[in-house]
This record gives C-alpha cells, structure tokens and sequence, in this order.
C-alpha cells in the first residue's frame, strides 16, 4: 500500500569514514599549496647564486688564473704549499737555465736548477765541473766553491762509483748520478741573498751486467746560499743533509738493461716554483 506524504521518511547515516565532508577540497589544496612554495624558494636559490657568481673572475681569465695562483700559494690543508711559480726561464747558459726573476720564487727556481747541476754525471769529470761552478756561482765565492767541489768528487769518490781518474764508467757499462728536486722552501728571504732549501730524491750508481755498484736511490735536503748579482740569482755556498726519505715501497727492481734505457732515454727538465 503506497505510503502518503504524511509518513515519516526514512533516513540514511553513512559511515563516520564515509561521511562527506566540507574540509575534503581544503585538505586536497594544501598538496598544491607546499609544491608552490618549493618551486619558488629553489627559483629563488638559484637567481641569487647567479647573481653571486656574476662578479666571480673567470677562472680562464688572467685574473683567474692569478686568484687560483694566490689561493693554492696560501692553502694550509696540511699537505703543504701547493704547486705554484712563474713559468719556466727560456734562457740557458752552458745547458743550465739562467736568467731567473728577481723574486722568492726565481731564487727557489734558480736553487732546484742548481741542485740538477751540482748532482749530475757531469760533476765528476774536472772540466765539466768546472763549467758548472763557473755559470752558476757568484764569481766572487766561485773559487771558493771550485775548491771544495774538486775535494768532494776527487780521486776517492770517482774511485768508489767504479769511474777511472777522468770520471768515465767501464766499458759497457752506463754511470747514473741524477738528482730530482721534489720541493723547495726560501729561508730568510731579501732583495740581496736568500737561503734556499731543496728537499731531492737522487739516483747514483752503474747500471750493467757486470756492475759491482748497482744504481740506488736516496734522499736529501740540499741548502743553497743565493745572491743577487749580475741581473741573476747566484750560488755562494751550499750544505747537504741526508733525508727526509720515505718508507721504500714494495715495487721491483728493474733489470740493468730497463736502468740503462731510462737514463738515456729519458732527459730531465728545468724547474720554476
């Protein structure tokens, strides 16, 4: 029997879960309001670093290149100055490099090349080691230098590598004396002298079959007395120290013949700081 408009009608309750509710179309806004505010914080982030940046030095330019120069001569990371100088010296005299500025830096680049010189074959032969003191000492301490040098690689040393009285190696046999400066530090530095430390690994010895003094390597600190003069930083005295040598690494010695061919071979280069 139909029911008429009288009768009470019937009601519905949803679950609450289930429940329309007016907070839905709020809650679902908040999503896309965050996403917003994100988006324009990291826009904002990057037009302010490029806007920092715009003032920066290009690091290809020359004062680039020179803010890079200051901030690796200044590093304190604790491993020490970082590699740093004016470009190497085109000029040679008697095969050593000359004309160095008048700088710290040209003093330390003048002691590394000297300290090339001083510890090369060609010091234990009298004439070429003569040529050596005279292009690279003060001519004022030259003689003095001459005299000690003469002592140091006399008849006894030249004796000791195996060489004859001219300093030459037997036949069939390649003599090794190479020094290879690792770092440099200037010590009580002037316009006028400076003292210059240069920290060197060296190799000495005869390489071949037949050799009794077999090419070894060691460590020292040569300490270089400079002087200004004559337009060019020149020698006037020197020490050496042994060390400070690293622990010896676990590589294998290499035959008399690869020796050989890596020294002759194989040239040594001019240094700048």
């Amino acid at each position: 029997m139909p029911l008429s408009d009288d009768q009470p009608h019937t009601r519905t309750r949803l679950p609450v879960g289930e429940q329309p509710s007016s907070q839905m179309s709020a809650r679902q806004a908040r999503p896309l309001r965050t996403l917003l505010t994100v988006l324009l914080v990291v826009t904002l982030l990057v037009l302010a670093i490029s806007i920092a940046n715009r003032g920066k030095p290009d690091p290809g330019t020359a004062a680039g290149r020179s803010a890079d120069r200051a901030a690796g001569a200044t590093a304190t990371s604790g491993a020490g100055p970082a590699p740093s100088g004016d470009q190497p010296v085109t000029a040679t005299v008697n095969g050593i490099a000359a004309g160095f500025p008048h700088t710290d830096q040209g003093a330390q680049s003048a002691a590394a090349n000297y300290a090339v010189a001083i510890g090369s074959a060609d010091m234990f032969r009298a004439d070429s080691r003569h040529t050596i003191v005279t292009t690279i000492a003060d001519p004022a301490a030259a003689q003095a230098l001459q005299g000690r040098l003469d002592q140091g690689f006399g008849a006894e040393t030249v004796a000791r590598y195996g060489l004859d009285a001219q300093g030459r190696a037997p036949k069939g046999l390649t003599f090794v004396s190479r020094t290879v400066p690792v770092g440099a530090r200037a010590v009580g530095y002037t316009d006028t002298e400076t003292k210059v430390e240069v920290w060197c690994t060296g190799l000495n010895g005869l390489a071949g079959e037949r050799s009794v003094q077999p090419v070894v390597a060691s460590w020292f600190t040569l300490t270089l007395d400079l002087r200004w003069t004559g337009g060019d930083w020149k020698l006037t005295d020197y020490a050496s120290r042994q060390g400070p040598a690293p622990m010896p690494g676990d590589e294998q010695a290499a035959t008399a013949e690869e020796i050989t061919g890596a020294v002759q071979q194989l040239g040594g280069f001019r240094y700048a700081r």
